[in-house]
């Protein structure tokens, strides 16, 4: 029973450290486009925020400095989108598995210069707002830490669940990868014993009509 609960318990830190997203900060020169993906699960709610950092500590972001972003599905659907903004927020849950892509345009400037971009995008768990959670509901955090920890797991339990239909997803696509295989090999070993058969033929009447047999 302990060693079930001290697999539980790394399975969960698992999950935890693989849902904790921290904040990117990259550069996007003028007129160019910088786009990042994330994977996410059929009906997995994901946060996102975004801002430009002014140039000049302590001053607004100038207006050349906004940037137009938007966060598209697998199948190119749009789930957000932002035009000549300097920062913005985004939330959904996914209505369908695979890689999202988040895109950052950024605008021509003469001169050419680069626009500085925090970003944090968060997935699962660690999207949900627990301090909102516990605000609002009036708990104390030790009821917080256990729904956390009901999330962990059943985090795991649906990871479980989806890693087993990708197996029997990748068993199948072998099974009829080999089926072809062995379909494509049938269909080549007749090909050539036709082959070696009408030369036979050929030969053979090449040297009835030449009366060498």
């Amino acid at each position: 029973m302990s060693n079930l609960i001290s697999v539980i318990l790394v399975m969960v830190c698992v999950v935890q450290r693989s849902n904790v997203s921290e904040a990117l900060r990259f550069e996007v020169a003028s007129g160019a486009t910088k786009c990042i993906s994330e994977e996410i699960k059929h009906d997995a709610m994901t946060v996102g925020k975004y801002k430009v950092i002014s140039p000049i500590d302590g001053h607004p972001v100038p207006d050349n400095h906004r940037i137009t972003a938007r966060v598209t599905s697998p199948r190119g659907n749009h789930y957000h989108y932002k035009d000549v903004v300097e920062s913005g927020i985004f939330a959904f849950t996914a209505a369908e598995t695979g890689d999202y892509m988040t895109c950052f345009w950024a605008p021509y400037n003469n001169p050419p210069s680069k626009i500085l971009i925090d970003f944090e995008w968060k997935t699962g768990i660690d999207a949900r707002d627990w301090y909102n959670v516990a605000r609002k509901g009036q708990i104390d955090l030790v009821d917080v830490e256990l729904r956390k920890l009901y999330d962990s797991v059943k985090s795991i339990h649906e990871e479980m669940f989806y890693l087993r239909e990708r197996e029997e997803e990748m068993q199948l696509l072998n099974k009829s990868t080999k089926s072809k295989m062995a379909t494509f090999s049938l269909v080549s070993i007749i090909l050539v014993l036709s082959v070696a058969a009408l030369q036979l033929w050929h030969l053979k009447s090449y040297f009835e009509r030449k009366k060498l047999l």
